[in-house]
């Protein structure tokens, strides 16, 4: 169950609680378009603080999480997950807003940032999602997305949430880190800093660098309006269901 048990309201008069197909319809236009709460078009019927409590309301209780792993798990019934190699890598974002979660961006002269950190599987289908301030090091997202890797079903054995190998640029090349990944089972292949290039990995990391342009179909991903981390993390996990969506759409 994706959604959460509908709560029944007593006998009598009052409002008809708005349609989850309608809210989650007017939810998805917010993500992709772009606009804000308050332009939302009333033609999804429902006004904008309706639309954003449900919002609220689902981000709390980890709807856009499930709603990932049911396309996930769809998407390995049918063999569609490659797990020869897994990808790590993350993007920056300016904060439009201070709030949890944001950092001083090295890479934008010290402004207010925040960073997707992300591991997708050889396809560049998003498995695993995190956020973090934008002065985290990346080396540091490393563990908790690869323990964040849920266990997905199989077309044909047990499910599964390891692959063979793990790429990586050299910012997550180091020693405690591969040491741990071997106790893992799972080979990390990142570029060593001051003997490999990363380019040499270009023709295995580019389904990242193309995964994380995800800002150009999800239009509310170009910077981070949402003060509450909860939110932000929330429209991150509506990309990455949509990625798998579309994914399952053209099969």
């Amino acid at each position: 169950m994706v959604l959460p048990t509908e709560v029944k309201r007593p006998q009598g008069g009052g409002w008809r609680r708005a349609g989850d197909r309608e809210m989650l319809a007017a939810i998805i236009f917010v993500a992709t378009s772009g606009c804000t709460w308050r332009q939302l078009p009333p033609v999804f019927g429902s006004a904008w603080p309706t639309v954003y409590r449900r919002f609220a309301q689902w981000s709390r209780e980890r709807v856009w999480a499930r709603l990932h792993r049911v396309f996930l798990d769809e998407l390995g019934a049918r063999s569609e997950l490659d797990w020869s190699r897994c990808v790590i890598d993350s993007v920056s974002l300016r904060a439009a807003k201070r709030g949890p979660l944001t950092g001083p961006n090295p890479t934008d002269r010290g402004k207010t940032g925040s960073m997707i950190h992300l591991v997708t599987d050889r396809n560049g289908l998003p498995l695993s999602l995190g956020v973090s301030g934008a002065n985290l090091h990346d080396s540091l997202g490393l563990r908790p997305l690869v323990r964040g890797i849920p266990s997905i079903r199989s077309r044909r054995g047990p499910r599964r949430r390891r692959s063979a190998k793990l790429h990586a640029d050299k910012g997550y090349d180091y020693d405690h880190l591969r040491r741990w990944l071997r106790q893992r089972g799972v080979h990390h292949r990142s570029a060593r800093k001051g003997i490999e290039s990363s380019q040499r990995l270009g023709h295995h990391r580019w389904v990242v660098e193309h995964t994380v342009s995800w800002p150009a179909g999800c239009r509310r991903l170009h910077r981070r309006y949402e003060r509450r981390s909860v939110h932000f993390l929330a429209l991150v996990g509506i990309a990455a269901a949509l990625v798998g969506h579309r994914r399952l759409a053209k099969r």
